[in-house]
């Protein structure tokens, strides 16, 4: 008797076990949970992802979208008509639809309200503009194919007593964006105006300013500078170490290089990306 209710309780363990919903790879997730492929951990991106938009700026790139549909439409009856064939591109702007310019709509007007933070769930979209969410979904990837915003999935790590961290798909972010490759098919008046001869050099100096800036640092106050995320307290360390070591044996500091600069960035973004 204590047999056989051995022998059920293992064959319902093992229907439990093979009817769990298989990853993206085909592989089978340890914890069960599904994580979309190219996401990343929710609080370890955000700050260097999102940008505050400028004074007009989602207004200017909603009035973008909505000329770019007038395009589209113009477009499609072209390729009915049979008057042209259209390029990779002008088959990308035909496909923008009336539901995909609301969408972005409702994701400028985040961007407004929020500095630039925008993260809503496709059921906020949905509840915002009315629209269902496979049109909310179909709208998204008709915008990130074109280049009217970029969208980077997230996750959450969820405490789990006993069975290690475990990980659920959160709300993806966004950042609207003025794509290139429709300025083409847009009123000249539309188009970006170009930066000022002044506003360049001006840049030039400042960069020019930053590198020396930057060269003059001690091995610590550059790491603190340069390096971002769990690497910065490490690399400082190290370059406090490193200073100690010259003072107690009066060496001059070797001159840092925009090589050596530059290989301290490669470490701190490196760093992120594995951390993300």
């Amino acid at each position: 008797m204590a047999l056989s209710v051995g022998n059920a309780a293992l064959s319902a363990l093992g229907s439990m076990v093979s009817t769990r919903k298989p990853a993206r790879s085909g592989a089978q997730h340890r914890t069960g949970a599904p994580v979309r492929r190219d996401s990343a951990e929710a609080g370890t991106f955000e700050e260097t992802f999102f940008a505050i938009p400028a004074k007009g700026e989602t207004d200017r790139l909603l009035h973008v979208a909505r000329r770019t549909l007038d395009a589209g439409r113009r477009l499609r009856r072209d390729a009915r008509s049979g008057a042209r064939e259209l390029t990779p591109t002008e088959r990308l702007i035909a496909r923008l639809t009336a539901s995909a310019v609301r969408i972005y709509e409702e994701i400028l007007t985040l961007a407004r309200l929020n500095k630039g933070r925008v993260y809503p769930s496709y059921e906020h979209l949905s509840g915002a503009t009315g629209l269902g969410r496979a049109t909310v979904a179909r709208a998204l990837t008709v915008l990130e194919a074109i280049g009217f915003l970029v969208r980077q999935r997230r996750f959450n790590r969820v405490a789990n007593e006993g069975a290690g961290p475990r990980y659920e798909q959160t709300s993806n972010a966004y950042r609207p964006l003025l794509p290139e490759k429709v300025l083409s098919y847009l009123p000249r008046w539309l188009h970006p105006a170009p930066v000022p001869e002044d506003e360049i050099q001006r840049r030039l100096d400042h960069e020019e300013d930053t590198q020396l800036m930057l060269k003059s640092l001690s091995c610590r106050d550059l790491a603190e500078t340069v390096v971002d995320g769990p690497l910065r307290k490490i690399l400082a360390k190290l370059g406090a170490a490193i200073d100690s070591k010259q003072r107690e044996y009066q060496i001059d500091p070797e001159p840092l290089t925009d090589s050596h600069i530059n290989r301290l960035k490669g470490v701190g973004l490196a760093g992120q990306r594995s951390n993300a």
